[in-house]
This record gives C-alpha cells, structure tokens and sequence, in this order.
C-alpha cells in the first residue's frame, strides 16, 4: 500500500509519487459520491487538485470534475441518487452542480478531443492540472502548472483564454491574495493590455470574486498592484482624501483572527469600492449599509480616537457600528486600540454595546405616558443616560425617565 511521509511535500519526487500522493491527500473515500459513480475518463481539476498539491486542501473542497460527455444528465442522477440539490450553470457548454451535505460539485463535460486539450483552455497554469485513476491515479499538466506550484507563481495558459471570459483578469488578484503567490510579468501585461474588457462581465460574478478578494489572508500585499494595473478603472471609484489608506495588516496585532479578519475585510472593500459602486455591483444591501456607516465614521476621524465628538455623536458611532467596530478600530492611533477593542470585546460595556435600560412598553406602562409623547426621544435618551455610566439600574431609569418627561411635558 502506497504510504507518503506527512512531511514531505507533494511538488517532491517523480510524478508516480506525486500521483499517488495527490490521490491520497483529496481523500476520495470521503467523499459524497463513491468514485465508481464517475464513468470511465472522468478526472478530478481545477482548484481542488491545486490546493492539495499546496497541501492546503479545505475540509470539504469544491470538488470540480470533467467526464467525457453528459455531465448533466449524471449531474442529475447524483441528485437524485443522493439527495443533492441540483443547480443548472450553463447549459449550453453542459456545467452543472450538486449541492450535497455540505459539498459542492461542479460536472462539466470534456472541452476538445481529450482532457489535455481541455486543461489548455484554463484560465490560469496551476488550474490546469488534473488528476486522473482510471486505471491508477496520474497527473496530467499540460502546461507546466506544477513548475508555477513550486515557484508560488501565477501564470495565464494564454492571452486568449482571458481575453474569452475577462473576469479571468481579476481571479488573477484575488488567487494571489489566497496562495500568496507572485503575478508572472508577461500576465501582468496580459492583464493590462486588456483589462477594459472587464467592465463588460456581469457585475454578480465581478462581485463575488472582489468579496474573495477582500477576505483574502495576503489582500493588503496584493491590492496595490490591482490598483497599479487599474484594472477597476472602468468603474470610476471617487477617493475622498479624508479616508484612510489601504488598511494593513501589520496595524492589527492586538485583533485575534476573527476580528482581523472582520476588520480588514470591511476596511478593504470600503477602501476600493464607493457607495455608488457597491449597488452597481449588487452588494447585498446589508453590506452596502455598513461599508457606507465606516466610510462616514472614517471621515469624522479626529486623530484623537473621536474625543472631540459630543456625546450624541459619539453614541451613534457607536450604534452604527457595533458589530463592525473592529474596522474602525484598526485605524485609530495604536495606543487606543488596545483600549478600545477590550471594550468591544465587553458584551455589557454600556457604550460600545448601547442599549436602552428599560423598552417602550415597561416605559409606557410604569409611567402611564400619554400617547403623545415622543417615545423614541424618550429612549434615544436613557440609551445615552445609560451609555455615558449615568444609569445603572432600572429605578434609576424609570426616575430619569420622569425627568424627562416633567421637562418635556406637564404630566402631573
């Protein structure tokens, strides 16, 4: 039985040892669908094959498989077969996927007379290797994939397999923010020269590849050169000279891992898109909201951690951005973000996690307010009450409450 040292890479050795060792790393014994279920001819591409040769396979990898002919109709039957969902991609070059616990199968049929001819219509070297077990597993890299592997480099197959589907030109970045690799110089021109075509791909897809891009773990590294290149150029982002540069990740050492990367990835896409353009690329409009809450708090910036805000103001900051305040506490001066995210990180700080001591309907009936009173106000103000450390329980609350009210109206 064929055994690899978990210590030595699978890019080491002849390509039988890469082979068998390829097989071994994507576990195919845990997968959804047993490999006899695939016809003869079948092989396994893309990215899946590329991150278990970088030995950095997920979990549940998106598995993408090219079979001989009829990737629908066995797309379908795996659905049904195994009660996956089935989702039609493009019916007229036959992609489909299966969506099965968890996994994510993509089918599509073979492009050419064989599989070489398919792999050299890739976008990129590294995604043009497959892996093949009919009748023993061999790796079939037309291309030099592996050679770009070992160098950490990314290289396009050819100028026209970009220029057929430009949105290849920005999957270029957005790999690179994910494998920290390098941008060979001759893609790069590639890229350059024609980048334009881009703004004519559908904005979902060019959406869903920058929102990769952002919560990349190497974007700080390789946006500059997206923008260097201007390859987003057609979009016409306006820049506003008050808001911080590029985040980076060298300013976020107080942040565990889930708050960096909450904090970089907001502070990236509101870095390159505006608000115009996250609704012309159909962000969610949740997304739109928060990015456009940071962009305004990022403008009120005083250098001084907001010290020069009334506390009104200071509060709303607050509510506008509780959950994503990591965003903007990256970018406050490096000794006070240490105190602010502990405070953050306080689930019952009454300011960072503002809140109301008592809700409109206790208010409504221990006071025996009138229907006319401004109850919003009335709670925008014990929120603030409480928020500053000048409420500290109910009775308290309910008593201010009646100030208010003795102030605002004749009650008693």
């Amino acid at each position: 039985m064929f055994s690899r040292s978990s210590s030595r890479s699978i890019l080491d050795g002849d390509s039988n040892y890469q082979a068998r060792a390829l097989f071994e790393e994507i576990k195919p014994e845990l997968w959804p669908i047993p490999l006899s279920e695939l016809p003869p001819g079948s092989a396994l591409v893309g990215g899946a094959v590329r991150d278990a040769l970088l030995g950095i396979s997920k979990e549940k990898p998106d598995l993408d498989f090219v079979v001989p002919s009829q990737a629908i109709e066995i797309a379908k039957n795996f659905a049904n077969n195994f009660a996956g969902t089935f989702v039609l991609l493009d019916p007229k070059r036959e992609i489909a996927r299966v969506v099965l616990n968890g996994w994510t199968l993509d089918i599509a049929n073979q492009e050419g007379s064989c599989l070489k001819e398919d792999l050299v219509r890739r976008d990129f070297r590294v995604n043009a290797i497959a892996l093949s077990w009919d009748p023993v597993p061999s790796l079939i890299d037309p291309t030099g994939g592996m050679e770009d592997l070992r160098n950490k480099q990314l290289v396009a197959v050819s100028e026209t397999n970009l220029i057929c589907d430009p949105l290849r030109c920005l999957r270029a970045f957005r790999l690179m923010a994910e494998l920290n690799f390098n941008l060979d110089i001759h893609t790069k021109k590639i890229i350059e020269e024609n980048g334009s075509l881009l703004s004519d791909i559908a904005s979902e897809r060019i959406q869903s590849e920058l929102q990769r891009l952002v919560n990349a773990r190497w974007a700080s590294k390789v946006i500059p050169l997206l923008e260097e290149t201007e390859l987003l150029a057609f979009l016409k982002v306006k820049k506003h000279d008050h808001l911080i540069k590029q985040p980076s990740i060298d300013r976020s050492s107080i942040f565990t891992s889930s708050e960096k990367a909450l904090a970089l990835s907001l502070s990236r896409l509101t870095y390159l898109l505006d608000d115009e353009n996250l609704t012309r690329l159909r962000f969610s409009r949740r997304q739109c909201k928060r990015c456009k809450s940071l962009r305004y708090w990022q403008s009120r910036n005083d250098g001084v951690a907001f010290e020069g805000l009334q506390e009104a103001e200071r509060l709303k900051l607050h509510q506008d951005l509780e959950e994503d305040l990591p965003a903007l506490i990256i970018q406050l001066p490096l000794e006070n973000q240490s105190e602010w995210i502990k405070r953050w990180r306080n689930p019952d700080d009454p300011l960072f996690h503002p809140s109301s001591p008592i809700d409109g309907t206790t208010l409504q009936d221990r006071l025996n307010l009138p229907s006319n009173i401004e109850l919003g106000r009335l709670i925008r103000h014990l929120t603030q009450e409480k928020a500053f450390g000048r409420l500290s329980n109910i009775d308290e609350a309910l008593h201010a409450a009646h100030r208010w009210c003795d102030d605002k109206y004749t009650l008693l």
